[in-house]
């Protein structure tokens, strides 16, 4: 009995750490859009690795979690990137990563699904609905979706009299199934 319990016991390990590695990501789009001056700008966050175990038919055992890098964000104006990695919006020295955590799932239609996710950005998290998209082939998942934040809630920038608070954020992501 002892020698089955010492072989299930490092099984039982083995799976549940497997079961927990990171999901190869082929390809990544995390944009995001904002009012500056009346003119939309914008940029891209980078460096996405994510556990996502995503199911249509058994969705409330689905999860999804994703963490960004921070210091990766790029709007082509490298005046402006400074500006936005430093402790005034994002501080990517103290809060290096941005995460998001499904909590449940809803199926609307189709490939029509939302998702109630925890957003993390500089240990300020709030929850959001987040419609998405999602398609499968044989070897890959795809998920399209977007949200609308305020960037306020997340101590990004302060209030300005030219830069609009609403920031709307669109996600692609093609990953290995």
């Amino acid at each position: 009995m002892k020698r089955i319990v010492a072989v299930i016991i490092p099984l039982l390990i083995l799976v549940t750490a497997a079961s927990a590695q990171k999901t190869a990501i082929n390809k990544a789009v995390i944009k995001f859009q904002l009012k500056n001056l009346g003119v939309n700008t914008g940029g891209t966050i980078n460096g996405l690795q994510a556990t996502i175990q995503f199911a249509p038919g058994k969705l409330e055992s689905s999860t999804i979690e994703a963490i960004l890098d921070a210091s990766s964000i790029n709007t082509e104006n490298d005046l402006r990137d400074k500006h936005l990695r430093s402790d005034e919006f994002f501080d990517v020295e103290k809060f290096p990563k941005i995460t998001m955590k499904s909590v449940s799932f809803k199926h609307k239609s189709g490939d029509n699904y939302t998702g109630q996710f925890s957003l993390t950005i500089k240990d300020k998290t709030k929850v959001f609905e987040v419609p998405f998209i999602y398609t499968a082939t044989d070897n890959t998942a795809t998920f399209k979706g977007g949200i609308k934040l305020n960037r306020l809630d997340f101590g990004i920038g302060s209030k300005s009299l030219v830069m609009s608070n609403d920031v709307s954020v669109s996600i692609e992501v093609d990953a290995a199934k």
